[in-house]
């Protein structure tokens, strides 16, 4: 299996109230999860191809509880400014298929609905997050106001997170729209996470 390691940014929407409990391995507040999530890699390789600066996003739908249940359908979506390889690296990665953190959620997932090279807009602007895919999907997140409104307020270490390795900090979502592969709706109002990330095998 190929060498491989990214660091960078990452953020997440979902459907349950701010904050979700599906991390603590309880069930989504809503009986089922609609969840997006994306990363901006800072620095990277994968067998020596380069992918500093590349987007990626996912969509992530749950019948029920994400770790017990299972039977996820996941949508994955590739920068379009990665070349072939880079694609290719790139989708391994997020895909589970090339190990690490990413490869223990490829058994729960039982219906892959696609994997589309798209542009993604990934920013960062202070403590705001935002991703915009044209026709898919639009979200930007805020941190939860704590009482003191200069820390945020964050999780760490729960059984079940995208970024193990550091702070999750809870976020709300100001916008939050997907559509595409039949589904469509609009999480405005809902949780966040935000934290950096540090993956690889």
């Amino acid at each position: 299996m190929a060498k491989w390691e990214l660091k960078g940014d990452y953020f997440e929407a979902c459907n349950c109230n701010s904050v979700c409990q599906c991390v603590f391995l309880s069930d989504p507040d809503y009986g089922h999860c609609d969840v997006e999530v994306a990363w901006h890699i800072d620095e990277g390789e994968f067998d020596g191809t380069g992918l500093k600066g590349l987007n990626v996003a996912a969509y992530f739908h749950t019948p029920g509880n994400m770790a017990k249940q299972g039977n996820w359908e996941a949508a994955l979506y590739v920068d379009s400014k990665a070349s072939d390889k880079q694609a290719d690296a790139l989708t391994k990665i997020f895909a589970g298929q090339a190990g690490g953190h990413l490869g223990a959620f490829a058994p729960l997932i039982t219906k892959v609905l696609g994997v589309k090279r798209v542009p993604i807009e990934y920013k960062v602007d202070g403590k705001i997050r935002s991703l915009h895919i044209p026709n898919v999907t639009d979200i930007e997140v805020e941190p939860v106001k704590g009482i003191d409104p200069s820390k945020e307020t964050y999780v760490s270490n729960p059984p079940l997170c995208i970024s193990p390795q550091f702070p999750n900090y809870a976020a709300v979502s100001r916008r939050a729209t997907y559509g595409d592969y039949g589904k469509q709706f609009d999480n405005a109002g809902k949780n966040g996470f935000f934290a950096k990330f540090s993956y690889s095998a």
